[in-house]
């Protein structure tokens, strides 16, 4: 078993959110976004002044690529956005589904410009859900019957792609055609997580090929080989920790969301960091997201 290495970071964002997901970071700028979910808010934090701003969101909105200085580019319940940083308005760019059912969740840039971007349903009903690839403003679906689409990141030259049903809990590895980051042949089990505790939620991969999970139900982000091994696990200190991006103007600085989702008064009190914001506080060998190429 993996020796968990105790907590050594520090909290970034006080506030606490029933739905802490989807963080990235803008190195242009030296801002750190995540998202509230539930809360419909787009939250960012400029790393060197601490300035906090929270924006509040006509949806629900769950995964932001960057366009350029001007434009984001956000995925929602109602579909993909392209967000003026400058007025915060928004304009419609894409559909995703037409199921008012589901909302989108986990997603990450891949190194061609496209996007993978994943839904499901509103209370996480078995199947209801798919991933998306997103490029130029079409959407092809690669994979249905999802429940809780997770994890999803990409090997540093973009030929390869991970991603996770939580409610399955198998890591899955797929060959990527890097200049597209469509899939090349079938997805296989890397990692079979399913007989142990916490869910696999959001994921990033370093500029070595590791893979940064967070395990939601444990407080904890794992460290996985390109071959599946999980060779480290790091204390988080929120039991419902959701997902990793890495910050700073190396990229070697790694932010954590986190969640209260589900936890009634009892569960809240015994978690008192449950929904902040997090840096880890371990050195990482990051990587900037990709912009998205619209």
């Amino acid at each position: 078993m993996t020796e968990t290495i105790a907590f050594s970071g520090k909290i970034l964002c006080e506030a606490t959110l029933e739905l802490g997901e989807g963080p990235t970071f803008d190195p242009a700028t030296g801002t750190a976004w995540w998202f509230n979910i539930k809360g419909k808010e787009l939250h960012a934090l400029h790393l060197e002044s601490g300035r906090k701003t929270v924006h509040p969101l006509p949806f629900m909105g769950s995964v932001m690529a960057i366009i350029d200085p001007e434009q984001q580019l956000i995925a929602s319940d109602q579909g993909l956005f392209i967000r003026n940083t400058q007025t915060g308005a928004f304009k419609a760019y894409a559909t995703l589904e037409d199921n008012p059912e589901n909302r989108s969740n986990d997603g990450r840039m891949h190194p061609s410009g496209s996007l993978w971007i994943g839904t499901m349903g509103r209370r996480a009903e078995k199947g209801a859900g798919a991933i998306y690839h997103v490029a130029k403003g079409t959407v092809t679906k690669l994979y249905s019957n999802i429940s809780i689409p997770n994890g999803i990141c990409f090997s540093p030259d973009g030929s390869t792609g991970y991603f996770v049903d939580s409610a399955v809990n198998y890591i899955m590895k797929v060959a990527l055609d890097p200049e597209t980051g469509l899939p090349t042949g079938d997805a296989a089990v890397l990692s079979d997580q399913s007989g142990n505790p916490g869910d696999v939620d959001g994921s990033v991969c370093d500029a070595d090929g590791l893979i940064w999970n967070a395990r939601w139900g444990q407080g904890a982000v794992d460290v996985y080989t390109p071959d599946g091994m999980r060779v480290a696990r790091y204390a988080v200190p929120a039991t419902q920790s959701s997902c990793p991006a890495f910050i700073g103007a190396k990229a070697d600085r790694l932010l954590v969301t986190s969640a209260w989702q589900d936890m009634d008064a009892k569960a809240r009190a015994a978690d008192p960091n449950a929904g902040k914001t997090f840096e880890l506080g371990a050195l990482v060998k990051g990587r900037f997201e990709p912009i998205y190429r619209p």
